[in-house]
């Protein structure tokens, strides 16, 4: 059976809002090309919205522990979904389309298509993703205060 190692992060609380609590962490390369909008990067760290049942303060530096299969998930999203689209487009571009647009090229037919799916695909993904940042199960939880 594989198993998912737990993804941490450790940073400093900046505000707390309710029950959830804004954390810095230091931005790592694995952000760079990330476009799920619950963190907020900027030049050497970025912003995680956390659940803070341990009732942190601001200030305090404190451990972030994020569930494995919402990570893998996400990325399965963000980076399957939209190739997954662009080839769906480029097939039914080229083989359905230019049935219909017989004085077309296919092949220009094809990346139109294929480009107009991918492009529709992150504007769908961005929607859904703002759905889902309300679902406390999904959320980062701070774990623990470090010292």
């Amino acid at each position: 059976m594989l198993k998912l190692k737990i993804m941490e992060e450790v940073g400093v609380i900046k505000s707390i809002e309710g029950l959830t609590a804004k954390v810095s962490v230091p931005r790592k390369s694995a952000c760079d090309g990330c476009t799920v909008d619950i963190c907020k990067p900027d030049e050497q760290s970025m912003e995680i919205e956390a659940l803070n049942p341990i009732k942190a303060r601001v200030g305090q530096k404190v451990k972030i522990v994020m569930k494995p299969y919402t990570f893998l998930k996400g990325s399965l999203i963000v980076y399957g979904v939209p190739a997954l689209a662009l080839i769906i487009g480029a097939i039914i571009g080229k083989e359905v389309l230019s049935l219909y647009f017989k004085e077309a090229d296919p092949d220009i037919l094809s990346a139109i298509f294929g480009f107009g799916a991918f492009v529709i695909s992150f504007i769908v993904i961005k929607l859904w993703s703002r759905r889902l940042e309300k679902k406390v199960e999904l959320k980062p939880v701070i774990e623990e205060i470090v010292e």
